[in-house]
């Protein structure tokens, strides 16, 4: 194997390492981290330096929330979107009107359910890409980095990269859901957000539509699927964290991350998912 296994309660790992290995021999590199509330959890370059793409949009919703924490913004906050602006790749608003006014609930929203790139960038900018990084570490995450807005593709020549490490992005989805990485309240509103998440075809896939909740961020360019997230029910909750380099094709990583999330959730306890294919 290419990568390092850290696990807890390894004997029920076995079909994920199958998983990871069959997703591998193409020549793809995968990273996952998972943990849940039954105290189990999986880790498979869990630390290496992955592409976050759009996975990276979590912790900067987390530093505009901490912002209307601190009174300096409001969710109902307008502001006009105009052509300068506009950003390729994912999203809606570079095909919208100029001057079209939304709020920072809106583009909240938009960021986080469709991974509006224009949206991103504009809150970007409102929530500023220093202080994201601040925010990155005090919520201890040492290797994962904003180094750039959003383009649609990877960076290239000299523009820095956003990178993420796996186990990283996991803990900071724990701490969402803990409540720890703004206010209570904000934290509440994050994880509704990342509930509204409109790619189902990744962590959601075998995802059942009763007594299930389950929220994530993916991200996409060429060559990378990824997607952080996590289910949860009464019975118990599991973080899932996939990111994949070089598989043959998206469609092979969203099977891929499915796959994970679905062993995830049965060896965490947390439901009986779908198993359709």
């Amino acid at each position: 194997m290419k990568g390092e296994y850290e696990m807890a309660g390894a004997n029920q790992w076995g079909n994920l390492e199958q998983l990871i290995d069959r997703a591998e021999s193409g020549g793809g590199t995968v990273g996952i981290s998972i943990s849940a509330s039954n105290g189990l959890s999986f880790g498979y370059n869990e630390q290496r330096m992955f592409k976050a793409a759009s996975t990276v949009k979590i912790p900067i919703m987390i530093q505009i929330f901490r912002r209307i924490d601190r009174g300096e913004l409001t969710l109902d906050q307008e502001y006009t979107v105009t052509s300068g602006v506009h950003t390729m790749g994912s999203g809606v608003l570079h095909e919208m009107h100029d001057g079209l006014v939304v709020t920072i609930q809106d583009l909240l929203y938009l960021m986080m359910s469709i991974s509006d790139n224009t949206a991103t960038n504009i809150l970007i900018d409102m929530a500023g890409m220093d202080d994201v990084n601040a925010t990155m570490r005090e919520l201890g995450m040492e290797k994962s980095t904003l180094g750039r807005k959003m383009q649609g593709k990877a960076a290239s020549g000299k523009q820095s990269e956003n990178w993420a490490a796996p186990a990283e992005y996991a803990d900071l989805v724990q701490k969402l859901l803990a409540g720890e990485a703004a206010s209570p309240e904000s934290c509440e509103k994050m994880v509704a957000i990342l509930e509204q998440q409109q790619n189902g075809r990744r962590i959601g896939r075998y995802i059942p539509e009763e007594g299930v909740r389950w929220g994530s961020k993916t991200g996409s360019i060429t060559g990378v699927t990824n997607d952080v997230g996590f289910v949860t029910s009464s019975a118990g909750t599991v973080v899932v964290s996939v990111y994949c380099e070089d598989l043959p094709d998206q469609h092979v990583g969203e099977q891929l991350i499915g796959d994970v999330a679905r062993e995830a959730v049965v060896i965490a306890g947390v439901a009986e998912p779908l198993r359709t294919s």
